[in-house]
């Protein structure tokens, strides 16, 4: 059983390294036996440091993921550095807050452009690199609790995080006979950069917490044995599905 789980010479691309859940994943899949190349639009020297720790395997790629021509470069540098390809986890995502009524076009340009536009074409390089080796793949969607809810003053990023999961059942559906597995997973709420606005107000915390029923927030490594599973061999049939990582928050 334990093989099942195991990521060993697998190489993954993981958007988002450089903090948060994504170098939660990023170590995760290091620990595991996985060679890792984390993107993100600033440096992963955090990231790189602990994997260092333990020996592993990582290295950073610079990428500003607003903009969709980076796809290729995400690619290409994996490949070069590691000569093949096995897992793709799209992290990396931005949120902005305003009432809807104040959203202005850019704002909600660049929310879509990073959790949505970017998402499909990046996995779509990633699936075309698959195909051409004819070999297995692992996509992971990171969705969020707005992909089943509609959220407070955060109207695109509720739209991007709901068409994640649309997304990933589409995909699945085209591609699962290609030998790739596209699943998502969706935090509950995390302590996280994009969180910390809600955690530092006090009501919002508060009633947030009371409804978690296991009464506290999540952290990177609360998503790491999701992430491991989805990306091994132990998730071989799943394909299309989303799991919440949410302390059972969905349950009330």
């Amino acid at each position: 059983m334990e093989n099942l789980f195991n990521l060993k010479d697998k190489v993954a691309i993981v958007t988002g390294a450089n903090t948060g859940l994504g170098q939660g994943i990023c170590v995760a899949y290091a620990q595991m036996g996985a060679k890792v190349l984390g993107v993100a639009r600033r440096s992963c020297e955090e990231t790189a440091s602990i994997i260092k720790e333990f020996n592993g395997t990582f290295c950073e790629y610079i990428a500003d993921l607003s903009d969709v021509s980076c796809v290729n470069g995400i690619v290409k540098a994996a490949m070069d550095k590691f000569g093949t390809i096995d897992i793709l986890v799209n992290n990396a995502g931005i949120i902005k807050r305003a009432d809807a009524l104040d959203v202005t076009v850019e704002d909600w340009d660049s929310v879509i452009n990073v959790n949505q536009r970017t998402v499909f074409f990046l996995s779509q390089e990633f699936a075309k690199e698959i195909v051409s080796q004819n070999k297995k793949g692992k996509i992971i969607n990171i969705c969020s609790m707005l992909s089943y809810q509609g959220g407070i003053r955060v109207p695109a990023y509720c739209a991007s995080k709901s068409a994640i999961i649309g997304l990933t059942r589409a995909l699945c559906n085209e591609w699962a006979a290609k030998g790739i597995n596209v699943n998502g997973i969706a935090p509950g709420y995390m302590e996280t950069n994009n969180t910390k606005q809600i955690r530092d107000d006090q009501n919002r915390n508060d009633a947030i917490l009371e409804r978690i029923p296991q009464g506290r927030w999540g952290t990177p490594r609360d998503i790491a044995g999701a992430a491991v599973f989805l990306a091994s061999e132990a998730s071989d049939y799943i394909n299309g599905f989303t799991i919440a990582v949410d302390g059972g928050w969905l349950a009330r």
